[in-house]
């Protein structure tokens, strides 16, 4: 069936999707949205996509974008994006920021995922799993969540005065590293990250990016 206007095949809770919806709605594309079932994932998204994951962006000419970071590229450069939204772009187009993201896809995420499920990597009984719990915790704040305060020490943001999109390509991210054990995270000594993640969360970009959709089927 052709399309009028790009699909995005996306779930509300993944970190990668919540990147591409927010460059997106920042670059005023319209788009239809299709919320998956994970269980049960729509064959018309695997026919495009084999992977089977989410984001996935189908553009109106069949050229198929699979990755959340080219997707927000893809967005944040059309010709006819807001200057607001071009800069964003611009401002991210450092090594640092380059650095910032590497780690955050790379070693962040890896960290992440088993401090947040120590159960699927192999970790049972619960000293097993507090146990890897707290390395995974440790080498996640090693890798991301320090370089990331001594950064916004500097500058409010990623981008320097104004945000980039580096600032909200990482910070779902961040998000859902905060909310695995919210006393914890409250109690470190990340004045400028919490400072940081409290502006994204409220940020009306991200509160419209998690507006509810019916899943599709």
């Amino acid at each position: 069936m052709a399309l009028s206007r790009p699909l995005l095949y996306t779930y509300r809770r993944c970190p990668y999707a919540m990147r591409a919806r927010m460059g997106l709605l920042l670059a005023g594309v319209a788009f239809d949205a299709h919320e998956i079932v994970l269980r049960d994932k729509p064959q018309a998204m695997l026919n495009v996509s084999p992977k089977g994951t989410v984001p996935v962006l189908v553009l109106p000419d069949g050229r198929v974008i699979e990755q959340s970071w080219e997707i927000v590229a893809w967005a944040l450069t059309q010709a006819n994006a807001p200057a607001t939204a071009r800069d964003c772009w611009t401002r991210a187009e450092t090594p640092e920021n380059h650095d910032l993201l590497r780690r955050n896809d790379g070693e962040f995420k890896f960290h992440l995922d088993r401090y947040k499920y120590p159960e699927r990597f192999g970790a049972a009984g619960a000293e097993s799993i507090q146990s890897q719990k707290v390395l995974h915790r440790a080498q996640a704040m090693e890798v991301l969540l320090q370089p990331l305060e001594a950064r916004l020490t500097q500058h409010s943001f990623l981008g320097g005065n104004n945000p980039c999109a580096t600032d909200f390509g990482i910070f779902p991210f961040v998000r859902q590293f905060a909310a695995v054990d919210p006393a914890w995270f409250a109690e470190r000594p990340l004045p400028k990250l919490k400072a940081w993640l409290d502006y994204w969360v409220n940020h009306p970009l991200f509160l419209a990016c998690m507006a509810k959709l019916p899943s599709n089927q």
